[in-house]
């Protein structure tokens, strides 16, 4: 399973807030800010600053996207 995170950057658009508000307001980590930039993994900690800095839910600023099945050759 792989994760998108194209949800919160829509939101912070939205709201008009940029990536750097959003770390500061959230208290997370550029290291983290980055990961959710590359749809990578984030602790569920993570996930829950964001969604309280902008309080909203968890699925507002995710989605869980099933990856393709891999041919067997």
């Amino acid at each position: 399973m792989k994760v998108s995170y194209k949800k919160l950057w829509k939101l912070l658009i939205d709201r008009d807030m940029t990536r750097t508000e959003l770390r500061l307001k959230a208290g997370i980590s550029s290291v983290s800010l980055a990961k959710l930039g590359k749809d990578e993994t984030v602790t569920t900690n993570v996930l829950v600053k964001i969604c309280t800095a902008l309080s909203c839910n968890i699925g507002d600023i995710m989605d869980v996207v099933p990856e393709k099945d891999k041919v067997k050759k």
